[in-house]
């Protein structure tokens, strides 16, 4: 069995009206130093979405949501921030900002597989 390991996590949200600061959850961001972990698990809740804020554009929301687990694999497909390394990727994904897609403040725990907590945390906090 694995020793535990610390990580760090934050929730992405859909923030469709930021003067309101209303939030949707739609995925989380999970990222593991001592185990060179850094992935993201993203699911918009179309429907959700459409009943909570019916002047949401859905489709554009869903792409800028996509694109957050191809920063965290970075490489080549990820642009100027896929050339950063794991720890910068993440520090950049969960920076503070003022835009539809915003992420909470950043969390810690440990756990033994990090793949396990990534499914855990999202199953708790966006499913």
């Amino acid at each position: 069995m694995p020793a535990p390991v610390s990580f760090d996590y934050a929730t992405i949200r859909v923030v469709p009206r930021v003067d309101r600061e209303e939030f949707l959850n739609a995925g989380v961001i999970l990222f593991c130093l001592e185990r060179d972990f850094l992935e993201a698990r993203v699911r918009l809740d179309a429907a959700r979405l459409a009943a909570l804020f019916p002047d949401a554009d859905a489709a554009a929301i869903a792409e800028h949501l996509a694109a957050v687990p191809r920063l965290c694999a970075g490489g080549p497909e990820a642009g100027p921030i896929g050339r950063l390394s794991q720890r910068e990727r993440f520090h950049w994904l969960v920076a503070p900002r003022s835009t539809v897609i915003q992420t909470s403040a950043v969390h810690t725990g440990i756990c033994e597989d990090p793949h396990a907590a990534l499914a855990h945390l999202a199953q708790r906090l966006v499913d």
